[in-house]
This record gives structure tokens, sequence and C-alpha cells, in this order.
């Protein structure tokens, strides 16, 4: 069985993880705030979600370049610096397109954090990979708790939501400053880097690598659930407060309940990916998904429809850190660029769900257009199939080796 071992590097991109995270499940519940302060519909109000959509294109464009020139730790430090000064533009801005464009710059950053993190910890820890990543998603979701509670907080008190985007600028001031303190370095290149250099320090063929049908059974599978994520994130708040009757202020409070269940999902799976292969543990996670989703749609009372939420957040916890964690053991040497590619699945998801699910919200109600992610769970189920089945087949010898199905 895997070891996990945490050492300071761990740490840190536990951390620079968590950072993103504090802004990602924070925005969900702004969403419907700038709604109502704009004066804009539900659908118009999901082209912030289109903004995030295409800042992970770019984002995912930009990794691989940026990591082999700087290196992948630097990488991820550019990233931190970009989110925030685009967070710092989305406190300071008021008009939809300025926020929309400020949206698309953090999600732009956002996405060379996740992708320079996910890449260290896959290299940093190799086969104990998947707990490492759910434990950094852990840490994504424990500080995506403490975001909604203060977004709840400072609009009850009148303050609005925009004091909390200085929040998170301070936050990645004092995580900089840590690692600065403490001399925390984290790695440029994967181990294996400087034994594929040539004579000249030219790298071996990884940018070139042809990326294995597993990994795009994987990469489809990251934009369905990520559909199902930032569907939650984004819609919920207007659920509870439409069907469960909770006031602005308490449904953006309650949209923890997801994040909170995300945290105890990812705290035990890691545990879990140590023992079970990564695709049994999807099969559940998504069982449970659908489990909360239904106690949550058809619950009549806020309590109810909370408890749905935490079922729920333990199913959603999983769905990404395994998926990731495919794909990238599939990749093998071309892992930056398949780490910028993944991007490319999150664009997907969140710039066409959410929009599609707020154009049906204005005809239907949130309530009814949440009967969409069924069918995503649905779809995520016949995916995880077709990949235990790929990771299964032979693969020729300059293929990447297989995970365990």
């Amino acid at each position: 069985m895997p070891r996990l071992t945490r050492d300071r590097t761990t740490w840190l991109t536990y951390a620079q993880l968590g950072l993103w995270g504090f802004f990602l499940y924070g925005f969900g519940p702004v969403v419907p705030l700038l709604r109502d302060e704009q004066g804009t519909s539900a659908a118009v109000a999901g082209l912030h979600s289109t903004g995030i959509a295409i800042g992970a294109l770019v984002g995912g464009a930009l990794f691989a370049p940026v990591a082999r020139r700087l290196g992948r730790g630097p990488a991820s430090w550019v990233g931190l610096a970009g989110v925030a000064a685009g967070v710092a533009a989305l406190g300071l801005l008021r008009p939809l397109p300025a926020t929309i464009a400020a949206v698309a710059v953090i999600a732009t950053f956002g996405m060379m954090v996740i992708s320079g993190v996910n890449v260290m910890l896959v290299g940093h820890h190799g086969p104990a990979a998947p707990a490492a990543l759910a434990e950094a998603n852990a840490a994504c979701a424990a500080m995506g708790i403490l975001a909604p509670l203060v977004i709840g907080a400072t609009v009850d008190t009148g303050h609005g939501w925009r004091p909390v985007m200085a929040v998170e600028v301070g936050l990645i001031a004092v995580v900089a400053l840590a690692a600065l303190a403490f001399r925390v370095r984290l790695p440029k290149a994967a181990p294996a880097a400087a034994d594929a250099a040539g004579p000249a320090g030219a790298t071996a063929p990884a940018a070139t690598a042809r990326l294995p049908r597993a990994y795009w059974i994987a990469w489809v599978l990251m934009a369905v659930t990520g559909s199902i994520e930032v569907c939650l994130s984004l819609w919920t708040a207007d659920v509870l407060r439409s069907h469960a009757g909770l006031s602005p202020g308490g449904a953006s409070a309650a949209v923890a309940a997801i994040v909170c269940g995300m945290f105890a999902g990812r705290l035990a799976g890691g545990r879990f990916a140590l023992r079970w292969p990564p695709v049994p543990l999807l099969i559940g996670a998504l069982t449970v998904s659908l489990a909360g989703f239904t106690l949550f749609w058809s619950a009549p009372v806020g309590w109810l429809a909370v408890t749905g939420l935490v079922v729920l957040g333990l199913g959603n916890a999983l769905h990404y850190p395994l998926a990731i964690s495919i794909a990238l053991a599939v990749a093998g040497p071309a892992a930056d660029k398949a780490a910028g590619w993944s991007s490319y699945s999150m664009g997907v998801g969140f710039g066409i769900a959410p929009v599609a699910l707020g154009w049906v919200a204005d005809g239907v109600g949130p309530h009814l257009a949440f009967l969409l992610l069924p069918g995503f769970i649905a779809v995520a189920l016949l995916l995880t199939g077709r990949l235990a089945r790929a990771l299964r087949a032979p693969h020729p010898a300059h293929d990447p080796a297989p995970v365990p199905a």
C-alpha cells in the first residue's frame, strides 16, 4: 500500500489550492447578489460563469509554456499573483462587463494554480498522488467553507459581499510571506525531468507525447462532474431562497453545507484512495451524490435541504481528485500538457452548464431547472464505466502505463 508523506512542499501546495478554493466557493453565493445589484436575469448573471470558462481556456493554454519557461512552482506563484489582482478588481468594479472581465482574469490565473498544484503533487508523491490530491482538494473545500459564511455575515450586517474580496488578497499575501519566511521552495520540474533532458539541456518530447484514450475519457468526465459542481455553486442559493424559504443571507451561508460535505469527503477519501482503486471509489461517490441531490431537491424546509447538500458534498468530494489523478497518471511524461488540457474540460463545464441552467430557470424556475443535475450524474456514471474498460485495455509499449481500474 502506498504511503503519503506530507513535507513542507506538500503543505504549501495544499495552502495554494485552498486560496483558490476561497474564491471559487465564495463566488457562487455572490452571483445571486450580483444579479440583484446589477438588475439582470438569471441567464445574464450566468455569464459570469462564461467568464470563468474563458479564463479556464486561456489559463489552460498558458500553463504548459509558462511551466516550461519558469518551472512549475514559479508558475503557480504567478497564478496566485494574478488571482490577487483579479479579485481586487472584482471588489472595486460594478458594471456587468467589468465584473465578467474580472472573473475571467481570476479564472485565467486560477487555472495556473490548479494545474501547478496537480502536476507538482503527482510528481512529488507518485503512487500516493490520488490521496495527496484528495487532501489538497480537502484544503480547497476547507477554505470554501469559510467564504460563504463570511459573505452571509457581511451581507446580513449590511456591508455587502465586497469586503470578502479584500480578505482573499490578504490571505494570498500571508501565504506568500510564510513561504518566504520558512524558505519553502516548490519544485520547478518533475523528478524525472533531469533524466529526460538531452545533452544540451533540451527536454524529452513530453510536450509532443500522445495522450491516451483513457485520458480523453477522464477529460470528458471532468467536464461533466465540473458541470455538477459549478451549477451547485452558482444556483443553490437561488433554490434555497425560492423553494426552501431561506433569506438571501441565510441562503448564501447555507451553500457552505456543500463544501462542508466536500471537506469531510476529501479527508476520508484521502485514506480510501490509499486502499482502493480510483474507479470503484468514483462510482460510489457518484451514487452518494445522486442520493444527496434527491434529498436536497425534494426537501420542503431549509434544514432538510441543507442536510441533503451535506450528503451531496460528500459525494462530490472525490469526483475531481480521482478523475484528475487518473488523467495525469496515464499521461506519463506529458503531465504538464495534460494538466493544461484538463483546464479546458473545466472551461467546457463552467461555460455551458450554468448558462443553460440559468436559461431554463428563467422559464420554469431554479427548482425545476435543477433536474438537469441528475442527468449529469447519469452521464458521469456511464463515462466511469467506459474509463474502467479503457484502463483495462492493453497499452502499446510506448504508451504511459495504465492505472488500476
